[in-house]
């Protein structure tokens, strides 16, 4: 039963948890805004959602054996971000100090994220609606 209840809100909370992952990076490149040689970086939502649909459909996978104590564990990528490959934003007009953020850009992609994560909470609260609809009768 669970299964099948994962299965069916799997898109929606998969879409909400990059979105709000998107929305920290974006506010991170707002708030380094003045930062010189800053990089303004933004992912490819639409490939990291496929990403994470195609992991949540594979099994996990297993842990690393470590055959010695003095192992270290492996380290995370730092250019992969919620499965997607992280990419540079393209300056419109470069700036002195090297940041490529711009802030006209970052507070627009940062509202049309809110939006659509907005727009996501209502998915999925008109999935469970239907669901305890099909429940009561």
């Amino acid at each position: 039963m669970v299964g099948k209840l994962d299965e069916y809100l799997r898109f929606n909370e998969s879409a909400l948890a990059l979105r709000s992952q998107r929305q920290q990076l974006l506010a991170s490149n707002i708030a380094n805004a003045d930062t010189p040689n800053y990089k303004a970086r933004d992912i490819d939502f639409n490939a990291a959602l496929s990403n994470a649909m195609a992991r949540s459909e594979q099994q996990p996978p297993s842990p690393l054996a470590k055959t010695d104590a003095n192992h270290l564990k492996g380290a995370a990528d730092p250019d992969i971000f919620a499965g997607a490959r992280l990419q540079y934003r393209s300056p419109i007009q470069g700036a002195v100090d090297g940041n490529t953020v711009d802030m006209d850009v970052e507070r627009n992609q940062f509202a049309d994220n809110a939006i659509r994560y907005e727009a996501g909470l209502t998915l999925i609260s008109g999935q469970i609606k239907n669901m305890l609809a099909a429940i009561q009768g």
